[in-house]
């Protein structure tokens, strides 16, 4: 018995070390410039929440969400716009950036030279680009805190939450990006990002919608991002969110799944 567990654990022990190993490439390439990277991801979402949650939140008044808890406009959207930077943040480093090193930088090329598997790359890639989410998302919480649209209590509990949606949308802009032929066709997925943005129950309630429209908009990972994170800072009632956490882990599976494959394909070919 102890003959064919012990391999295994040294296996997954060795694949731990070689998927760091590209999550440091990362950090000591970019680390002199990358707190500019994160100043400029932290701002967008911050503008947004004090525009339109604040700005026009004072002329909308409190809302009252399904399971009947009333909340003002600023602490509907802002649930929201942590997800869109978690989102956003993962994407950013798992599509253009992910795209560059595969296809033009040929980095890969030389990693896969090594004892590192694609299946490696593809997790030290996603733990990099993580990095970048998670920081987004303890900032914003902070934001949120301090303008007394959620507890300290409530944020620690939707902080990991957010680290799902940034590891889930990493693993997702990663399987995308095996796809893409040049950087043409990242305007294709930037023009599916930003209707995400905007039809994700981000600014107006999903049961606003029409039945059909509202049923697309409630299949899209973002939407069970926001629905995610809403719950545990806003006290939403129910369990419904265990549905949203099924299908964001879901998501990270099949997306680490199909972007290890295909770049074992591109790689070796």
């Amino acid at each position: 018995m102890v003959t064919l567990v012990l391999p295994r654990l040294v296996d997954v022990s060795a694949a731990s070390r070689r998927s760091a190993s590209v999550t440091e490439r990362n950090v000591a390439a970019l680390r002199s410039v990358y707190w500019l990277l994160l100043v400029s991801g932290f701002v967008e979402p911050l503008l947004y929440l004090l525009s339109i949650g604040v700005g026009v939140g004072a002329l909308i008044g409190d809302l009252t969400l399904p399971g009947g808890t009333v909340v003002t406009y600023a602490a509907f959207v802002a649930p929201a716009m942590l997800a869109s930077s978690a989102m956003t943040g993962a994407l950013a480093e798992t599509t253009f950036n992910f795209f560059g090193k595969m296809k033009y930088m040929k980095l890969y090329d030389g990693v896969i030279a090594t004892p590192v598997q694609p299946f490696e790359i593809a997790l030290g890639e996603l733990a990099w680009a993580m990095l970048r989410g998670s920081a987004y998302s303890a900032a914003f919480l902070v934001v949120m805190v301090v303008m007394d649209l959620t507890t300290p209590v409530r944020a620690l509990a939707a902080f990991p939450a957010a680290v799902l949606v940034g590891f889930a949308f990493g693993a997702l802009g990663m399987a995308i990006s095996t796809f893409m032929r040049s950087w043409q066709d990242f305007d294709l997925m930037s023009s599916a990002q930003f209707v995400l943005f905007l039809f994700s129950g981000t600014f107006v309630p999903a049961e606003t919608y029409p039945v059909v429209l509202r049923w697309l908009v409630e299949v899209t990972p973002l939407y069970r991002a926001v629905h995610l994170i809403r719950a545990l800072t806003v006290d939403t009632a129910g369990w419904s969110w265990l549905l949203d956490l099924l299908y964001l882990l879901v998501v990270l599976a099949v997306g680490l799944l199909i972007a290890s494959r295909r770049m074992g394909r591109l790689l070796y070919k």
